[in-house]
């Protein structure tokens, strides 16, 4: 499996396309902007794209999802619990920032799904906090996690944007990320690429007292 990443946006986003390089089919995740950029990527290396996966339902994570969707006709996936703040300007802080932006996912999943695109299978883990839907994608074959903006590396997502919650964030990175194979290699939503391992001992935000914040 390959996975390259696209930093974009504003704030710096990473967006992931992820591919199986023998079949070339491939899942865009957290397409923040720069859709033209995105595209372009997509058709240079021959892709086929299967689906556009949400960790969550921020502006910064979702602005060139519509266009990405229309060009390449594909649907577009977030969890159930994120589909209200995907459409709302507030929820999904855009409104707050200058950049209001609303989309409709076409299917969403729960925790524990298992999901195949293809050659590429994954689970999805809900891993609220930073929102009240979000969502981390285990690629459990390959020991890799697409992390969104719930663990990043030495750190965690802010929870003071609408349905954060700080105690709910620790809990989803003890019961749902801590308890993955030590070796996962992790690909947050921002920042560099970092390890469970790693943050279980250097994370200063998670440890056994809790969010330090």
């Amino acid at each position: 499996m390959r996975v390259e990443k696209l930093v974009v946006g504003a704030v710096m986003t990473n967006c992931y396309i992820v591919s199986d390089e023998a079949t070339k089919d491939a899942l865009v995740i957290d397409p923040g902007a720069g859709a033209t950029k995105i595209a372009g990527k997509i058709r240079e290396e021959e892709l086929a794209l299967r689906a556009i996966l949400l960790t969550h339902g921020h502006f910064d994570h979702i602005l060139a999802a519509e266009e990405l969707r229309r060009e390449f006709s594909v649907k577009l996936y977030c969890s159930e619990a994120e589909r209200e703040i995907c459409m709302d300007p507030v929820l999904n802080v855009g409104q707050q920032f200058g950049c209001v932006c609303s989309i409709a996912p076409d299917e969403t999943f729960v925790d524990g799904q298992s999901l195949n695109f293809g050659a590429l299978v994954f689970k999805v883990l809900i891993t609220p906090g930073h929102t009240k839907g979000g969502a981390c994608f285990y690629f459990e074959r390959e020991g890799i996690l697409f992390s969104g903006d719930t663990l990043f590396f030495e750190s965690v997502g802010r929870t003071d944007f609408p349905g954060g919650s700080a105690s709910v964030l620790v809990d989803s990175v003890k019961r749902q990320l801590f308890s993955l194979p030590d070796a996962t290699k992790v690909y947050p939503g921002h920042g560099p690429v970092t390890s469970i391992i790693y943050e279980k001992e250097n994370n200063p935000y998670v440890n056994e007292e809790g969010y330090l914040y």
